[in-house]
């Protein structure tokens, strides 16, 4: 079995400043004030949105981001349904007991035991044992759709979701706050740490909420 730690990749091509000029353009629309754009209002056009509350501008940009995380992390994500799309690893189709997959079960490493304690160490036995069960009912001729039944929340699986930036905004406010499962913080808040990078007119503020 392999332990990993979850991975976060933007799929979107972002280009920071067609992004801002894209939203003023929308935004500019409901105030019919295009005699004010010029080389630098983007940034103070999308700031004034976001401050005064016009957020529904941002629902015309989308990006969508690739996650690494465990199925219990995905599965708190995926409620999240206004203004969002997603394609998930299907654990009842992918049979991790292939050569594809390494014929192995991969888990994410979890973020809330600390490595080397006696929680750990049983936390490890039970992940063994349970790839061990994985390969027996393989071998006995059980289909993916069976397989899955035994598959833990630490199982990892690959999660594309796409969401405007309205939404995400949103979502990483909920998602990265103390109150969320520690695993769905720990890869919100890698979300929203690359966002802030690309994007930081439009995340720098929920990125202080939540630090």
């Amino acid at each position: 079995m392999k332990i990993i730690e979850p991975t976060v990749e933007i799929l979107t091509d972002i280009d920071r400043n067609k992004v801002l000029r894209h939203i003023e353009k929308c935004g500019r629309t409901c105030y019919q004030s295009y005699e004010k754009e010029s080389e630098n209002s983007a940034e103070k056009m999308v700031q004034m949105l976001i401050k005064s509350g016009h957020e529904s501008v941002l629902e015309h940009f989308s990006i969508t981001v690739k996650m690494k995380t465990d199925v219990g992390a995905y599965k708190d994500i995926t409620r999240h349904r206004a203004g969002t799309a997603f394609s998930i690893e299907s654990t009842r189709f992918c049979n991790y007991s292939k050569d594809k997959f390494g014929n192995e079960l991969t888990f994410i490493k979890p973020c809330n035991i600390e490595e080397l304690t006696d929680l750990w160490n049983e936390w490890v036995g039970q992940m063994k044992e349970t790839e061990l069960s994985y390969r027996r009912m393989a071998e006995l001729g059980a289909k993916p759709d069976q397989l899955r039944m035994i598959l833990p929340h630490s199982t990892a699986a690959e999660v594309c979701m796409t969401a405007n930036l309205r939404a995400w905004r949103h979502i990483l406010r909920i998602r990265c706050h103390k109150a969320a499962h520690p695993s769905v913080q720990q890869i919100m808040k890698m979300v929203l740490f690359e966002f802030n990078k690309l994007l930081p007119e439009v995340f720098d503020d929920v990125a202080e909420e939540v630090a």
